[in-house]
């Protein structure tokens, strides 16, 4: 089985999509014509800058995409059997779905695009070789409790999100911690709860969309599940300030047996993610084979049951108390597994997944 992974911001450089406009001569003027410009020569000359411009980054990115997509369809005539794309790029995954046409895309992505560059300061920065654990710990004993988690990118890279000022400060503290602090080129704190305006902004322009069913699971970044035709309006805007779980979601999709994983779009960022993921997914499955192997066949099937016997009681949504967390939190998913036999779920609040043994149900009224 095949994934077809599409890369979001960040993917775009000078050139981009060369060969392909002249190509797909129809779809790009479609393009030219919801946009007013012309996507060929603003990805083909970046004339300005404009490309590292969030309102031009993002629908010439979603073009470049759908049309590199075209191209391996017209080239092999099969479709993938999963897809998944990185914040911006699973408005592609979605269409490849058969959510919405390519038009109705574009102009989603023109909308999300043009008010994500009207958000205010904000700033945002990689770390390398730190456990999300060691940076909300880091980040909170140094009064930084400000910065969101805006991407968990793969085993050894991170993203904050924040107030510059704030993300400025967080550098002494992460290098000092023994990690990489990369800032990174954005013009807002995306992926965190300073995007809030801007989610209510487009969730409105949501509204006037209706969304088609879904004929290739698609791999949500809010949840690390696959889409529910129901759940899509609300994840589009939800994923404005929601963390990417771009990890989590190709740990579920190598759970699941996907087996090849192929990058659709301008460049390789996707393509080295996946890698260090399976390396560490590999190394993981190896060490939990060897310790199942000495477990009884019993042991063995209790994550599975206490799964499905949550699953059947508790709806998303459901308040709950976890270990080591003083306020209310809520679940965002489904029990689930991850990384072979771990019972985990995900839970709103913490931002991140728990493990299901060491939360509890508030009891309604309380």
């Amino acid at each position: 089985m095949i994934c077809y992974m599409f890369p979001g911001q960040g993917s775009q450089t000078k050139g981009m999509g060369e060969g392909l406009f002249d190509e797909f001569p129809e779809i790009t003027k479609m393009a030219d014509d919801i946009l007013g410009y012309s996507i060929k020569k603003l990805c083909l000359e970046n004339e300005n800058l404009q490309l590292n411009n969030t309102q031009y980054t993002q629908p010439a990115i979603y073009v470049v995409n759908t049309l590199t997509y075209l191209k391996k369809l017209k080239q092999t005539k099969k479709k993938p059997d999963y897809v998944a794309g990185h914040s911006l790029g699973e408005y592609n995954a979605l269409q490849v779905a058969g959510a919405f046409s390519f038009e109705a895309g574009l102009t989603l992505v023109k909308c999300r695009g043009e008010l994500m560059a009207q958000a205010g300061e904000g700033a945002m920065a990689a770390i390398l070789k730190m456990s999300k654990a060691q940076i909300r710990q880091c980040l909170d004993e140094n009064g930084l409790s400000s910065i969101d988690i805006a991407n968990y990118n793969g085993p050894a890279q991170i993203v904050i999100s924040g107030l510059p000022a704030d993300i400025n400060r967080a550098k002494i503290f992460i290098e000092n911690a023994g990690s990489v602090f990369i800032p990174l080129n954005t013009s807002g704190a995306f992926h965190s709860r300073y995007m809030e305006p801007i989610k209510a902004q487009f969730e409105s322009f949501l509204e006037q969309f209706e969304f088609a069913e879904l004929n290739i699971p698609v791999i949500s970044n809010i949840d690390a599940q696959p889409y529910k035709n129901e759940s899509i309006k609300t994840y589009l805007a939800s994923q404005i300030t929601h963390s990417v779980m771009w990890e989590q979601s190709m740990l579920y999709l190598l759970e699941l047996g996907i087996d090849e994983f192929e990058e659709i779009g301008n460049g390789q960022v996707l393509s080295k993610l996946i890698a260090s993921i399976k390396l560490q997914y590999s190394s993981t499955k190896k060490y939990s084979i060897k310790q199942t192997a000495q477990q009884s066949e019993n042991i063995v099937d209790m994550p599975k049951n206490q799964i499905d016997n949550w699953n059947n009681h508790y709806p998303i949504g459901t308040p709950v108390k976890a270990k080591g967390y003083k306020k209310e939190l809520q679940t965002r998913s489904n029990a689930m597994f991850i990384l072979n036999n771990k019972a985990v779920i995900y839970l709103l609040g913490y931002k991140g997944y728990f493990p299901l043994n060491e939360i509890s149900v508030i009891p309604s009224g309380k």
